[in-house]
């Protein structure tokens, strides 16, 4: 088996976005048809079309990889590179036409997420960034803004319903301790923290494929990004994640989330 490097990969990588933006433009504000999926969550067929191209794409470039999406399942989970997709993170915005919808293409080696894609078609904004390839925001390198606690920086969750019970509860603490709590945003608040415009991004319930792409962006920008305990992201269960842009700011996070 060939180890592509990583410059190799990402130019790959860019190339499965490139792919992935036509189909999705071509159906945003056409009133797609909505289907509703198992979990209660939408889904069109501008999602499908666009996860079963870039699975094409990686079939023909990269054969022998492993591919993990989330509207198609997996293949050949258990090789050593293996790529999450998501073709549409966001779809209710974009079934609502609002802009704030992107996809997400990261790719793991061994289970490690190693290159990440946060890509947003509407505003043409594109994060790119892994092991040993500094993160970029379309083309230039980009990196967290230093805070020096939680009271000065700029919190953002999707929606605060995600966070139920003792969930809730941590997540109040991190509001009530922090300068400024918003909401909305879904992927794009990820790529927001790797380039500094804000500081600490909270999520509950994701799946690997709302996650995966996402470590590497972060942390080869500088940031960080962890589960609720500070345990690094691997594939698995349903994740609760802190992406933070300084670490003192994460270490008070994490300490708030456990009851601190």
């Amino acid at each position: 088996m060939t180890h592509p490097d990583i410059h190799t990969l990402a130019a790959f990588a860019a190339s499965l976005a490139d792919a992935a933006r036509p189909v999705l433009m071509r159906y945003y504000r056409t009133g797609v048809d909505i289907d509703t999926k198992s979990d209660k969550s939408p889904v069109t067929i501008a999602d499908q079309e666009a996860e079963r191209r870039l699975r094409i794409l990686i079939e023909e470039r990269f054969p022998e990889h492993g591919i993990a999406g989330e509207e198609f399942g997996e293949v050949r989970a258990d090789a050593e590179y293996v790529w999450s997709l998501d073709p549409i993170d966001g779809t209710k915005a974009f079934i609502t036409s609002r802009v704030m919808f992107g996809t997400l293409i990261g790719l793991m080696r061994n289970q490690e997420p190693i290159l990440g894609v946060i890509d947003m078609p509407v505003i043409d904004d594109r994060w790119i960034g892994g092991k040993g390839f500094t993160t970029r925001l379309n083309g230039s390198p980009c990196a967290p803004r230093p805070k020096a606690s939680l009271s000065e920086a700029t919190v953002v969750a999707t929606h605060p319903d995600m966070f139920q019970g003792p969930d809730g509860d941590a997540f109040r603490r991190v509001d009530a301790a922090s300068k400024l709590t918003l909401y909305a945003g879904d992927c794009y608040n990820f790529g927001l923290v790797a380039s500094g415009e804000v500081d600490v991004a909270i999520e509950a319930g994701l799946a690997d494929h709302d996650i995966i792409a996402v470590v590497p962006v972060v942390e080869a920008a500088g940031g960080i990004v962890t589960d609720w305990k500070g345990n690094a992201i691997r594939p698995g269960p349903l994740h609760n994640v802190v992406v933070s842009g300084d670490a003192r700011v994460h270490d008070e996070v994490l300490s708030l989330i456990a009851g601190g």
